[in-house]
């Protein structure tokens, strides 16, 4: 659940702060006399409206690219950044052995398999929940191995 609220929150901020930058264009652009005489909308009409426009719409769509993004790499559980990027796999072997990387939520929560190679479209990423405590097998094991078990 927190995954799908970060996203939300951060959606939302994004609306707020492109949504400032929209009412700051209108107010810093002067529509020029003949558009208003004949009511005609700046859009298509006045090349710099236009190009302000595309321009802006450039900056929306990237900034809901980078969150999409950025979500794709966080924990599906806690929301918090992958890390760990370990890569397996190899391109000379691509039937076989397909190259990956794998990332880890470093509470345990699960680890993203992200495939590297695009043979069949775009690869969807695999997130795999770890049951149990992930962690206390490797905390037993460092402290049997400095015991001398």
């Amino acid at each position: 659940m927190r995954y799908w609220s970060f996203l939300l929150a951060k959606l939302a901020g994004a609306a707020v702060v492109l949504y400032a930058i929209w009412l700051g264009l209108h107010a810093m652009y002067d529509t020029p006399a003949e558009l208003v005489r004949f009511k005609q909308a700046p859009f298509a009409h006045d090349l710099t409206w236009t190009t302000i426009m595309f321009v802006y719409n450039l900056v929306c769509q990237g900034t809901i690219f980078l969150i999409i993004l950025d979500q794709r790499y966080r924990c599906r559980t806690c929301g918090r950044r992958l890390r760990m990027p370990v890569r397996s796999g190899s391109h000379g072997q691509i039937m076989f052995r397909p190259p990956k990387t794998e990332y880890i939520c470093t509470y345990g929560h699960g680890t993203l398999k992200v495939p590297e190679a695009e043979l069949t479209g775009t690869p969807n990423p695999d997130w795999q929940p770890h049951k149990g405590d992930y962690w206390s097998e490797l905390v037993q094991a460092d402290k049997d191995a400095r015991e001398g078990k």
